[in-house]
């Protein structure tokens, strides 16, 4: 052993040598009796913010506070006032944003727009489509030209894919999505993207493609209809990343996000995201209904199938907001799948009785409207006619959508005029078919069971029970009366 040179074999350390007193017991003081440790070693951290000092218990999150509107909102899913609600004035995107893509110089700007799954053709803001597709080419022909050039990226969010069939192909679904996107004007996508905020689907690559577009100093608008997911959309994503930003306030009520909020925590350094309100898009149905009236509507779960097979000179009503006529057809039958909420009745008779259905049954058993007073106040009542062709029975072909309700699939081996009927103003869309299968089973002629049915069915038969136990009263009163000398 050795303890000269520390590269040659046997080397040790001299241990050192020990205190007479080492025996002796240790000296157990609290650390908070000690002067001379600094009160910030003792409470566990070394520098005091003025945050934490307000703050000490680092678990406890303090809650934004929030106006009473929002308040309402988050907690009971309704406004306080609708009368005021409605003399809110819309969001201008040209006037806001517009201008900003306009400039041919400053920041990155990338604009996400947020298309809900289920109502693609209703949801789809066109005009902002086409303000950002022209504001690419004009600055794009700029560029070319040695000049200052700002492109704006346009990134395709689809969301609430979890609310489609779980059968569908993603790859078709994607290659669908982008047609009816250059159909409606977005022609220089950079992205696209299915995501579901409720499942956390797709939000990893979502968020990492908007920081790399943005980059440092980019500036990332998300854009989209009223109610289409767009506060959902960011408060999931701010959760998946791991931001403690404030909940952004959400509520399935049409115009939730009143101005435009600047979202931090999202992206990186410098670069800004906005949540904008929502476009409002007057061709949808749910603009024109009552917060009950949209609950029905609103589709919350995976879509199912509804299929009937049907001849020429009957018809299809989806509740009292839509029915399709299948007036000619050079088949014997077509096959008609109904995609829309659950909670909407259907029913299916022959064409010649169908006008009386407006008076008898819209706004009970065919709700919505609620009650028969809501019928005249959605509107006229029109029809618009389609000429369609199809080259197989097992799968549908082309879809008939209304915006904001839902759609028709119809499938078929030759070709067939279709009337669809609905209230003057609602957009109806003629589509290459989004969802091809059917429902192996078929439903039957009239109503569909539903609560909504069944309720206003027991309603009626209360009535004309009460109807005829007066009717029998008088007839006895008669016969009384008549008897008495």
């Amino acid at each position: 052993m050795q303890d000269t040179d520390p590269k040659q074999p046997g080397f040790f350390i001299t241990p050192s040598i020990k205190d007479s007193n080492y025996k002796l017991p240790i000296d157990r003081n609290p650390i908070a009796d000690e002067t001379h440790i600094p009160d910030s070693f003792k409470k566990g951290f070394l520098v005091e913010s003025d945050e934490e000092l307000k703050n000490p218990n680092p678990k406890s999150v303090e809650r934004p506070v929030v106006c009473a509107r929002c308040h309402s909102l988050r907690n009971y899913g309704k406004v306080k006032d609708q009368t005021i609600e409605n003399l809110l004035p819309d969001f201008d995107f040209d006037h806001t944003v517009g201008r900003r893509l306009n400039s041919v110089s400053g920041t990155r700007t990338v604009v996400v727009m947020v298309v809900d799954a289920v109502d693609f053709d209703g949801s789809f803001p066109r005009k902002v489509a086409d303000l950002v597709s022209n504001t690419i080419d004009v600055n794009s022909r700029a560029w070319k030209e040695g000049k200052s050039g700002n492109l704006p990226r346009i990134v395709l969010v689809v969301t609430k894919i979890d609310l489609l069939p779980a059968s569908i192909s993603p790859t078709g679904f994607e290659h669908w999505v982008r047609t009816r996107a250059r159909e409606g004007g977005a022609n220089k996508l950079t992205k696209v993207h299915l995501v579901s905020a409720f499942k956390n689907w797709g939000l990893k690559n979502l968020a990492d493609d908007m920081v790399s577009l943005a980059g440092p100093r980019g500036h990332v608008w998300v854009i989209g209809a009223q109610n289409a997911g767009k506060s959902t959309l960011i408060n999931a994503m701010a959760k998946n990343v791991g931001s403690q930003m404030s909940v952004l306030t959400e509520a399935p009520v049409p115009g939730t996000t009143l101005g435009i909020v600047r979202v931090q925590g999202v992206l990186p350094q410098q670069a800004k995201l906005f949540d904008t309100p929502g476009l409002l898009h007057p061709h949808q149905i749910t603009t024109r209904l009552t917060r009950e009236e949209q609950k029905l509507v609103h589709i919350t779960k995976e879509l199912k199938p509804r299929t009937y097979r049907i001849k020429a000179g009957h018809s299809v009503h989806i509740a009292g907001l839509m029915r399709l006529d299948i007036e000619e057809t050079s088949v014997d039958s077509i096959y008609v799948t109904v995609w829309a909420s659950p909670n909407l009745p259907l029913h299916m008779g022959k064409t010649e009785k169908a006008s009386t259905m407006v008076e008898d049954h819209f706004g009970l058993q065919l709700q919505p409207p609620i009650g028969k007073q809501r019928v005249e106040e959605l509107g006229k009542w029109v029809k618009k006619e389609f000429r369609v062709s199809g080259n197989w029975w097992d799968s549908s072909c082309v879809d008939i959508a209304a915006a904001g309700l839902g759609w028709f699939a119809i499938g078929l081996k030759g070709e067939a005029l279709l009337g669809v009927w609905t209230y003057e103003g609602v957009d109806i869309t003629l589509r290459n078919a989004l969802i091809p299968h059917r429902s192996h089973s078929f439903e039957v002629t009239g109503f569909t069971v539903s609560k909504i049915v069944s309720k206003a069915d027991k309603s009626l038969n209360k009535q004309r029970h009460n109807e005829k136990k007066r009717k029998a009263g008088d007839a006895e009163m008669e016969v009384t009366t008549t008897a008495t000398p």
